[in-house]
Order: structure tokens, then sequence, then C-alpha cells
């Protein structure tokens, strides 16, 4: 294998697949990047079993091959290189040999016939999405993913296909986040599956360069094939397509439904930013617990702790009766950081019955979302 190829444009893609290595000691190749040189690109590829990564950018290919490397040491020597292009040789071996102007450095790789190969979904059920669309859904909601090992069912994203809706959902067991959209792209589609949380972090870090998102899932595996589009200078030399397959969380996900209350609450208008800086301020000196003092027209946001204590005000708009309620300030903050509306919906009743942002539809903005918050005793 030999070629020539732009830095930055290594660098990048290096960095995109460097993530997606494995630990096992049994199977060092993991740590490896499969590189491979063919026609005028060259692809590169990493997994840990669980999930893979394949991209591929542009490069002046002399003589087609493969080879595979360890990705964080190639992605740390390429990203010092001083000069812009970048020569990579393997001369038949698992030696490669870097060369750029006065910089010489040789890495020893393995043999690629030993890289295990990313799994094809076969039977699949398959939709697409707006890649815009599909990353501020995930970053709506992935916050609120569980980090608890033993319940491992609610370590990732929910994805449910059902009339012509998609929903995606994250719990940890003590708030809620969902949000949704309806399609004619999902008409006709009916199916679900638990995207692990690892898997949702490498989505969301996809670089803008495609528009849409194709997804193809099974009961074991789901895979996103995004196609890049646009000019290559733009796109920071990647050509083709960015393919990510993934291994699906076994397991029923809870019936989420439930969680989300029915009855009657009581409802204001607030503006998120204000909000979000408000709380911020006041858990300053609470990180455990802010207190929501809610009355006609105005809202208190107090925190206090045995530093002392600190009051923030904002007008709301609201007409109903006085309410108290206390909530975990970072569980408030998630997702007001989250969204982007300048006001959303805040439902509360009273300090024993959860809290709920909600951002409903309107005519021209067909996702919905709601965030179930569980409160904290008022002392």
């Amino acid at each position: 294998m030999k070629l020539q190829i732009n830095r930055d444009h290594f660098s990048s893609a290096l960095q995109l697949v460097s993530s997606v290595v494995g630990t096992r000691k049994t199977m060092p190749i993991l740590q490896n990047v499969l590189l491979e040189a063919k026609g005028e690109s060259l692809h590169l590829t990493t997994t840990n079993l669980d999930l893979g990564i394949r991209c591929a950018v542009k490069a002046n290919v002399e003589s087609e091959g493969t080879v595979t490397l360890p990705v964080k040491d190639l992605a740390r020597i390429v990203r010092e290189l001083a000069d812009i292009e970048v020569n990579l040789d393997t001369s038949g071996g698992t030696k490669a040999t870097i060369t750029t102007r006065g910089s010489v450095f040789n890495v020893l790789g393995m043999d690629s016939k030993e890289f295990p190969p990313l799994p094809e979904l076969t039977e699949s059920s398959e939709f697409a999405i707006s890649r815009t669309k599909l990353s501020s859904m995930l970053k709506s909601i992935s916050y609120a993913q569980s980090i608890n090992e033993e319940r491992y069912m609610l370590k990732g994203v929910f994805f449910q296909l059902s009339e012509s809706e998609l929903s995606l959902v994250a719990t940890d067991g003590r708030r809620l986040a969902v949000t949704s959209e309806n399609s004619s792209d999902f008409d006709g589609l009916n199916g679900e599956f638990i995207l692990p949380s690892m898997t949702v972090a490498e989505l969301e870090k996809l670089p803008k360069i495609g528009d849409r998102i194709g997804v193809a899932f099974t009961d074991r595996q789901a895979a996103f094939h995004m196609q890049v589009s646009g000019d290559q200078e733009e796109n920071l030399g990647y050509v083709d397509s960015i393919q990510l397959v993934s291994k699906v969380v076994e397991g029923k996900y809870p019936n989420f439904k439930q969680v989300i209350p029915k009855d009657d609450f009581n409802e204001a208008i607030i503006e998120r930013e204000l909000m979000q800086e408000c709380v911020h301020r006041a858990a300053l000196v609470s990180e455990e617990k802010v207190t929501l003092r809610i009355k006609p027209g105005e809202m208190e946001i107090t925190g206090q702790s045995v530093m002392g204590d600190a009051c923030e005000s904002m007008n709301i708009d609201y007409d109903g009766q006085s309410s108290i309620v206390s909530f975990n300030p970072r569980f408030i903050l998630d997702p007001l950081k989250s969204l982007s509306l300048d006001k959303i919906a805040f439902e509360f009743r009273d300090d024993m019955s959860p809290g709920v942002f909600k951002v409903n539809p309107s005519k021209d903005e067909k996702v919905n979302f709601l965030c179930v918050v569980m409160p904290i005793r008022t002392d």
C-alpha cells in the first residue's frame, strides 16, 4: 500500500474512529484501525465487537493494499506532523512508514486478515431521517440515560416506531425524557430497539457532512449510514459514507408511558434560558436541591445549604394557585440546556408530584418533547 493524503483530512478521520476500540487483552488487534487503500480513497474501520465504525477520506493511492495500525498512536503522530502532505507506505508488510518533509515514522502494525469484519444486517427494518433532526432528538434526551450497570436495559436510548411516529426515550429511574416525531417516512413501520449509550455518543459526534441518515435494525443489531454530500474540502476530505454498526441492548424496555402523569397539573409558560440561568445561580450554594415557589406571574428559585442561601426571581406566564416544589437542580438544568426554543411549558402540582417540562408541537414543528423529573420533599 502506498498513498499520499492530506494531514488534516487523515487526522479528522482518525479522531472520528479512535474512540471505538476494544480493550480485550486477548484481541490486541481491536486497538488497531484497519486501513484500506483503494480507488481514490483511504477507508478506516475500527470495532470493539459491540460497535464498529467505518469512514473514508480522499487520498492519492499509488498502490492499493490493507494494514492495521494502533489507532491512538497513529492519530497522535499524524496530528503532530509539520507538513500538510503525508506519505504512507507499507511495502507489502505490516510495518507502515509515514513521511513528511523532514519527518519519518515507522509504525508496527498487524496483519489485516486478523481484523474482524463489521457485521452485515439481513432481514432488517429500515427508515431514513434527517441528520439534524436525529441529532436534535438525541441531544434533547440522552442526558437521562442510566449509568447504573445493574440496570443495563436503561443504559441507552429506546427507539420505538409505531403508527408513523418515531419516539426516542431515555430514563434513569429518577427522570424520564421523551421526544417524538410524526412523519410519512415512518409509514407502515413498527418495531423497537434499545441503542447502547456508547453508540448514542458516537451518533451525536458525527460530523455535519450529510443530510440524511439511513437506519436499519433487527432484534440484535442496528446500523446507521450517512452518505457524504457537498464539497470535499468543506467535508474535511470525507467521501462515500460513514457507517456505524452496533449491537442493541437485549431485554424489554419498561413501559415508559406509565411514568407520564395523567392527572391535571398546573401549567406555567417559562422563558427557558432565563430559568436555566436562575436555577444555575441558585445551585451555586445548593447542588442537591432547589425550591421553586410559584405564584401568579412570578417564580422564586431558592437554594440553601450550610454555605448560605440564594434567591432568584423571574416573571412567568401563570395565573393559578401558589405552589412550592423542590427538585435536584441538575435534573432541571439538563432538559433546559438541551432545548433551543425560547419558551416551554412547565407543569407541576405539589411537593409529592413530579415536574414536567413540555414542548408541544405547533403547525410548523412536528417534534414534541417532555421530561418528567421526580420531586424532592420540601422541608
